[in-house]
């Protein structure tokens, strides 16, 4: 196009997300004085719109404490046809206890678990009005209609602001097609809980142990549990008047015609909060692909007029952050 960039470019290219990011913070935190050095802000564009038709901002990403309850009886696999009735079965304990850390619709049993939770504000309020979003498209995208609440914005609230609790499976159990009589001796149930602001994990981790113990010895059981912390990734949120996401506004304007949605996702970017720590600055979610791109799935696509329009809107951010005072 014959324009000389208008900004110096640091590029960090990454390629094993999907294996962990091994050794990814580490090296930002070891090169935050090096060659990330005079960084003003950063640009991420690893997520979704709202929708199909209308771009976004993100400004918050929810964290992940993930966990694994373990139950041990007997020494070895029984036989339900001799034992069963006649020992404590590790499984049954396990349903049971998995059974009490959250009600079928959604909120978490665990005692305190809210207390850490950042209010709704009234301006915050204001930011559900006018998403593209309806729960016509999402039970469309679900193939069947099963969402959980009856307002729009109360199910965003739930994706975006609120910690919820999810039970993904059993480790040591019998689940191959077919029919099998064994009593499993250990099995290991996993769990994750998706934090939000203000929540500490490490407070998040003590109620949730203390609160499993206590369920534990209501069962009166003479098996052995255990819980498990294996993760505990911090949520993450920024404020959407920062000039980094002014800069963003201002180029998605340009290119899509429209003022972006501010959303949040339910999900984690991990390195997002690496960045801002280490750097010392402000970080901008970016997305350039809709919400039915099927992100990690098998037939996951990018649509040809978010990929150009992506180019487009990339190029007039760097642009925009060039004329904008990113100290103001």
């Amino acid at each position: 196009a014959g324009i000389e960039m208008p900004v110096n470019l640091k590029f960090c290219w990454e390629g094993m997300e999907e294996s962990g990011s091994e050794g990814l913070d580490a090296i930002i935190e070891a090169e935050a004085d090096k060659w990330f050095k005079g960084t003003d802000v950063v640009c991420i564009s690893d997520n979704y719109w709202l929708g199909t038709k209308k771009p976004c901002l993100t400004h918050g990403l929810r964290g992940v404490s993930y966990f694994h309850l373990q139950v041990e009886g007997p020494g070895a696999d029984l036989h339900s046809g001799v034992f069963g009735g006649t020992v404590h079965e590790p499984m049954v304990d396990l349903v049971h206890l998995l059974a009490k850390l959250v009600d079928n619709s959604g909120r978490i049993q665990v005692p305190g678990i809210y207390d850490q939770v950042m209010p709704v504000s009234d301006a915050e309020e204001r930011t559900y009005e006018g998403l593209e979003f309806s729960h016509t498209a999402l039970a469309s995208d679900l193939k069947r209609d099963v969402i959980i609440h009856a307002e729009e914005r109360d199910t965003l609230k739930h994706r975006w602001r609120f910690p919820t609790l999810s039970i993904h499976g059993v480790e040591g159990a019998f689940y191959a097609p077919g029919d099998k009589t064994v009593i499993p001796a250990r099995v290991r149930g996993k769990f994750s809980l998706r934090t939000v602001p203000n929540m500490e994990p490490e407070k998040v981790a003590q109620l949730v142990k203390r609160y499993l113990q206590d369920e534990f010895a209501k069962l009166g059981s003479k098996n052995k549990m255990t819980v498990i912390e294996t993760h505990a990734g911090r949520w993450w949120y920024s404020s959407p008047n920062h000039p980094n996401f002014v800069a963003g506004s201002r180029a998605t304007e340009k290119v899509y015609g429209v003022k972006p949605d501010l959303t949040r996702e339910g999900g984690s970017i991990p390195v997002t909060l690496t960045f801002e720590e280490n750097l010392g600055v402000n970080v901008l979610l970016l997305p350039m692909g809709a919400a039915d791109d099927g992100a990690h799935s098998i037939n996951e696509k990018i649509d040809k007029r978010n990929y150009i329009q992506g180019i487009k809107l990339l190029g007039a951010y760097l642009h925009e952050v060039a004329a904008t005072d990113m100290t103001a």
